[in-house]
This record gives structure tokens, sequence and C-alpha cells, in this order.
């Protein structure tokens, strides 16, 4: 019944944050929406055995998919706020004001990958998985999260391409989309 309520509350803190999003399927905050539902959804699911075994392989490969998921949103925060040098975005805009760069960021994580934010994302997906693999839950939530954080990536892409233009277009070409060199 806890993990129901904190659910609940988690969901209605996210849900003003995409309100806007919501409304146009062609917003890659859209997707992004039912991506958080699900991960959190995974977290929650997995709670009761998030620390049982805690230096089993399995474990060690989640905690290890866990830091790679901090780091990369530490970082890809920080480069978006530094370099991107984000606006407020207009009233009307569905997109959240660390989202509105001014300038195409391809320094750091993002000289590698395009979306490390949502490869962060992928990884916390990966290490909640593991703590129970063997769940059918556990499996559907995953591969819905990943696959609503593929959409997501591919609507802010078709995003930026509008509004960076050859410059992304470029940038594109020389990066993967969340494993450096693979994908």
């Amino acid at each position: 019944m806890l993990r129901v309520a904190v659910f609940i509350a988690a969901s209605a803190a996210i849900l003003p944050l995409s309100w806007q999003s919501l409304r146009d399927m062609r917003t890659h905050g859209f997707y992004r929406f039912f991506a958080f539902e699900m991960l959190l959804a995974l977290i929650l699911l997995n709670a009761p055995v998030w620390f049982i075994d805690p230096f089993s392989a399995r474990q060690l490969a989640a905690w290890s998919l866990g830091a790679i998921s901090i780091g990369l949103a530490i970082e890809g925060f920080r480069l978006l706020r530094i370099v991107g040098r984000p606006t407020q975005p207009a009233v009307e805009s569905a997109k959240l004001s660390f989202e509105n760069t001014t300038t195409l960021v391809t320094v750091g994580a993002y000289r590698w990958i395009r979306h490390p934010l949502y490869t962060s994302l992928l990884a916390l997906a990966g290490c909640a998985y593991l703590k129970d693999p063997l769940s059918m839950g556990s499996i559907a939530l995953t591969v819905g999260a990943s696959g609503f954080l593929l959409a997501t990536a591919i609507a802010e892409e078709r995003e930026n391409l509008l509004r960076f233009r050859g410059a992304y277009a470029d940038y594109m070409k020389r990066t993967r989309r969340f494993v450096p060199y693979v994908f």
C-alpha cells in the first residue's frame, strides 16, 4: 500500500511538469512522461528486493548501472547548463527550462552520445530490472520504459533538427544515440 501511495504522490509531482507535453504526441515530453511513470513503477515494484544479497554478481552489475546513471545525469545536466546556456522557454512551450538551450552541446558526454540523460535513465532501468530480473513485471516495465525512452529520443531529435538545422544533422552523423560506437 505504501508503494502505491508513493507512486501516486510521485506521479502527482511529475504530472505538472509534463502537462503541456501531454497535449501533443509530437513532443518528446509526451513520451518522456510515460517513460518516467514506468521507471517509477519499476523501481517501486522492485524496492522490496533492492538490497537483498548486495554483493552478488547480479547486484554488483545493478550497482554499476546505478553509478553510470548518476554520473551521466550529473554530467548531462552540468553541460546543458554551462555549455547549452538555456533560456526560459516561452509560456506555451512544453520544454522544461534546462532543455531550452541556445547552443548545441557537443562536448563531454555529448561528444560521444546524443542523449546522455536518456542513457542515464536507461541505465537506471537496467539497475532496477536487475534487482528482480525474472519477474514478469520487471521485464514488462523495463521493456516499456526503454521503448518510451527511445521514442523520446527520436522525437527530441526531430525537434533539435528544426532548432539547430544542419549543425544537428552533422552532429547526428558523428554520434550515436545512447551507446558510443554502438547504438
